[in-house]
């Protein structure tokens, strides 16, 4: 049996075939505010395909602890590039992940301001 050879310091997480594609954790991020909700951002770095043509995959999550979904901007694998806005779910247009999280801050936001 051929043992895999594993990179200090880089944490892989397989989420399609593992033998085929390996993603690289490049960021994971938590806050949790004092009324209960919580941000949660994890970005992966993966091999560029048809399913994620900008290299990346995503989940930016917004909610409470209880569960509920505020705000989740996703890229799943047969869904693309998306949001959730509450119960909402629409396409989103992903050109930069500067222009991603900017825009997942503005929804978290406006979100915490209803509240």
């Amino acid at each position: 049996m051929k043992r895999k050879r594993r990179l200090e310091g880089v944490k892989t997480l397989g989420y399609t075939n593992p033998r085929k594609s390996k993603a690289t954790e490049w960021t994971k991020f938590k806050k949790e505010y004092a009324d209960g909700t919580f941000v949660q951002i994890v970005i992966w770095l993966v091999p560029i395909s048809k399913e994620q043509p900008h290299g990346l995959k995503y989940r930016l999550h917004f909610g409470t602890a209880s569960g509920r979904c505020l705000v989740r901007y996703d890229n799943e694998k047969a869904k693309g590039d998306h949001r959730h806005l509450g119960v909402q779910e629409e396409p989103y247009l992903f050109s930069t992940i500067e222009k991603l999280l900017q825009d997942f801050w503005a929804d978290v936001a406006k979100e915490r301001e209803r509240s």
